[in-house]
């Protein structure tokens, strides 16, 4: 398998995130998914992947306000085996 580059992250407040699922189809390099977990609230949120460009788009669709996204100076790469 390749290696996966980064060239941004997100950061999700998973307690606050409602599980409305805007987010997953709404990201570009679909390095979202929809966790298995609950939150406290007993709502499902989004898990990142490698691969994240930090575009802001689940920023941008999120209606809780979940997501912080940086922009890494000199793109990451991951391991095959991250993802």
């Amino acid at each position: 398998m390749a290696d996966i580059t980064s060239r941004g992250t997100v950061t999700i407040a998973t307690e606050s995130c409602k599980g409305c699922d805007l987010c997953i189809p709404a990201c570009p390099p679909k390095v979202l998914s929809m966790s298995e977990d609950v939150n406290a609230m007993g709502f499902r949120y989004p898990k990142l992947r490698p691969g994240c460009t930090g575009c802001g788009a689940c920023a941008l669709v999120c209606p809780d306000f979940c997501f912080e996204v940086f922009q890494y100076e000199a793109p990451v790469t991951h391991g095959a085996e991250t993802r």
